[in-house]
């Protein structure tokens, strides 16, 4: 493992144990300075820990070298000393300070490089380890394969053994039921040969008795054969008959078709022509009911004046009027009412 792989090994437990951002930034920083030799910058910080923004980690390095130069700082307090030998003392117990830590940092540092070495060599023997473990277990696997091997032909050749023992004694009771079937066989093909013989003469039998009746339906078929031919002749002529007749009914047809079309023509020409007449006629008739209705109304009017006169003869006649002017008077109604 390289020294960057066990920093952010470190820095992952300390994510584990730190779960504020300022918290875990500061714990990085005593975790690279004190124990890696590492300056710590705000850019490193964010790169390990990958939290927050990045002002977290630039406050977090300030508060560091704070503290870091705060425990540095020694005061002196003392009421008899000088302020000069306090300062003195201060600078000098602050070198003491950083040279012991420069100290600790490089024996830090031999140290670091003396566990890494060792590190180094437990590795490397424990990958050989591994390797001669690797080895042992690849040749145990081998053993194994072939002692695996070893008893499967073992079991094999047994089996085969076994396997032939019982093929044989397997084969000979086959021997002895295949004879016992054989004399079966031979006894039950003695009584199938005179079960055929018996059964060749019934089916000759039958197949004579069969062939009668076929020529019998032969000959049946042939004169129902000659009877449909008859019939079919006859229906033919029928047919014939029939479209010829279909060919005059459709001739026929087509001509009383026509004759109708004709005469719907003609009858609407006679229809259209009656219409006109009718409209002519209907014309007529209102013309002369309207003379009708004048004849009329001048009828009341003369009627009207004429009985006007009347009243009015009657009113100035002296006496009863001679034929005469009674002839005249008649004479002058009839014509105002023709």
């Amino acid at each position: 493992m390289n020294i960057e792989s066990e920093i952010q090994a470190e820095i992952e437990s300390l994510k584990e144990q730190f779960s504020e951002t300022k918290a875990l930034y500061r714990e990085v920083c005593a975790l690279l300075f004190f124990r890696h030799g590492i300056t710590p910058t705000a850019n490193k910080l964010y790169q390990y820990v990958r939290k927050g923004s990045m002002s977290a980690p630039a406050e977090a390095l300030t508060r560091f070298w704070d503290e870091l130069r705060n425990k540095a700082r020694v005061q002196i307090d003392h009421p008899d000393l000088p302020e000069a030998l306090k300062v003195a003392a201060a600078e000098t117990v602050k070198t003491i300070w950083g040279q012991a830590t420069e100290l600790a940092r490089t024996e830090l540092a031999a140290l670091r490089v003396e566990a890494q070495a060792e590190t180094a060599k437990a590795l490397a023997d424990l990958e050989a380890e591994q390797d001669r473990v690797n080895a042992a277990e690849v040749l145990n696997q081998e053993m194994r394969g072939h002692l695996a091997e070893l008893e499967v032909q073992l079991q094999a050749s047994n089996g085969a053994h076994e396997s032939e023992r019982r093929s044989h004694a397997a084969t000979m009771a086959r021997t002895e039921a295949l004879q016992h079937q054989v004399g079966e066989l031979q006894a039950q093909q003695e009584r199938i040969r005179a079960d055929f013989s018996a059964e060749l003469d019934k089916g000759r039998t039958a197949i004579e008795a069969a062939n009668e009746r076929a020529a019998g339906a032969e000959r049946r078929a042939l004169r129902e054969i000659e009877q449909e031919r008859a019939g079919r002749t006859v229906v033919e002529k029928n047919l014939e008959g029939v479209r010829a007749k279909l060919v005059e009914t459709e001739r026929r047809s087509q001509s009383k078709a026509l004759e109708v079309v004709t005469a719907i023509t003609r009858m609407g020409a006679e229809l259209e022509a009656a219409k006109a007449a009718v409209k002519n006629l209907t014309a007529s008739l209102d013309a002369q009911n309207q003379q009708l209705q004048d004849a009329r109304q001048q009828a009341s009017q003369f009627k009207a004046e004429a009985d006007t006169l009347r009243s009015l003869v009657e009113q100035f006649k002296p006496a009863a009027p001679s034929k005469a002017v009674r002839a005249s008077t008649e004479g002058l109604s009839k014509k105002r009412h023709n």
